[in-house]
């Protein structure tokens, strides 16, 4: 896979081994995005908790540094979480971190997405995601985002 500006992008399974790092992405992109929220509410341990028992893809770059990761609940479809490094953003690795997803484009994928990531709205709805419900939750209000199934004409 060529993205600009990155070079020898892969897309793989995560594996024990990259945990800290992971982790450390996580926390990181957490308190960078959700600026709304108290940055002390946010621990290294979330992504072990947030995580557990979810499909974890990852981007790495030819030398094998971490670019971004999604996570999904595979029985249900349902994409968790989808985090890219502050200084990897909009080079295409949440694209290609998607189109890695079994079945993409043809399976249906949900996820919800903060009303207050506008950034990400943006990008889901470029990606093909259509508003399908509203809700509200302890980090705020959020859109229920669902990629038809079928790909983008």
């Amino acid at each position: 896979m060529t993205i600009p500006h990155v070079q020898n992008v892969r897309i793989r399974d995560a594996n024990a081994a990259d945990l800290p790092g992971l982790r450390a992405l996580f926390l990181r992109a957490r308190r960078e995005t959700f600026v709304w929220l108290p940055s002390r509410d946010f621990e290294l341990t979330d992504f072990d908790k947030q995580t557990r028992g979810e499909l974890l893809l990852l981007a790495v770059d030819g030398t094998g540094r971490l670019l971004g990761f999604v996570s999904v609940q595979e029985p249900t479809d349902f994409i968790h979480h989808l985090f890219v490094s502050a200084d990897h953003k909009r080079l295409g690795i949440g694209t290609a971190l998607l189109e890695a997803l079994p079945g993409w484009p043809f399976r249906r994928y949900q996820l919800k997405c903060l009303r207050g990531n506008q950034r990400a709205l943006a990008f889901y709805r470029a990606s093909g995601f259509a508003e399908v419900g509203a809700g509200s939750n302890e980090d705020g209000d959020y859109l229920l985002l669902e990629r038809s199934g079928k790909p983008r004409a």
